[in-house]
């Protein structure tokens, strides 16, 4: 492929982050990370870039590759135009570390948060249950999540408009559609949806579902059956109705 040029943002969460020029030699079969990591052997020894397994499996190098959240590990150069430099900056929906790290320690907080799972008595006396495997697989999906947050990051909640503290973001409502879901849990995480992780506040553009890279139907198979489960618990007039009834007796 030849020479290709970079943009590289540089910066520390104390300091005014600036574009950097990079130019280095790109060989068949390289991914952005290995550029980066070329760039920081000759170049820029002290660049700041989050990694660990390299393939895909990880998540800890997400970065925004010419303005979309990707894995640098699973972006091939060669899918890329390089006539022009190709930009790559951090994450937007978390703050600056330096240079291409973001703090997503927020995630694991809120994880953390989730009432866990709680499964129902065993349907046998040997202590085990009945399970359809079609129920089984349903939740098999979200369980591919490699926790990258670049569901997060492309999310305009919590992108554009910075409610952390009020909504948890895709992820979160894939975590808890693993376990609500699960043929086995009995926890009720309804309330917990509505009032604390704001789940009203995704109005379902599927943007999260577009950058996943484990092709998590995370719109579709997650957030909307959540939704409808708070609309049943708290919008269906009739079990409303019925509500109100056992509050006055």
């Amino acid at each position: 492929m030849g020479q290709v040029t970079f943009n590289i943002w540089r910066g520390s969460s104390d300091t005014k982050g600036v574009f950097q020029e990079y130019t280095t030699e790109i060989t068949e079969g390289m991914v952005v990370l290995d550029a980066v990591h070329q760039i920081q052997a000759t170049d820029a020894q002290d660049l700041a870039v989050r990694w660990n397994c390299k393939a895909g499996k990880c998540g800890s190098c997400s970065a925004e590759i010419n303005g979309r959240p990707k894995l640098m590990c699973m972006t091939r150069m060669s899918d890329l135009k390089t006539d022009s430099p190709v930009t790559i900056e951090p994450m937007k929906a978390f703050p600056l570390i330096k240079d291409l790290v973001t703090d997503v320690s927020w995630n694991y907080r809120v994880k953390k948060t989730v009432k866990k799972f709680k499964p129902r008595k065993p349907d046998h006396a040997d202590g085990t249950w009945h399970i359809d495997q079609r129920d089984a697989d349903r939740v098999q999906e979200f369980r591919k999540c490699i926790e990258c947050f670049l569901c997060q990051d492309v999310c305009h909640v919590l992108r554009e408009h910075h409610m952390h503290g009020q909504f948890s973001g895709p992820r979160h409502m894939v975590y808890n559609a693993a376990l609500e879901m699960h043929p086995l849990d009995i926890e009720d995480r309804r309330e917990d949806l509505k009032v604390k992780d704001n789940i009203g506040l995704c109005n379902i553009t599927k943007c999260c579902t577009t950058v996943c890279p484990e092709n998590i139907t995370i719109t579709d198979n997650a957030i909307i059956p959540l939704k409808e489960r708070v609309a049943d618990k708290y919008y269906d007039p009739i079990k409303w109705l019925i509500r109100l009834f056992k509050s006055k007796h």
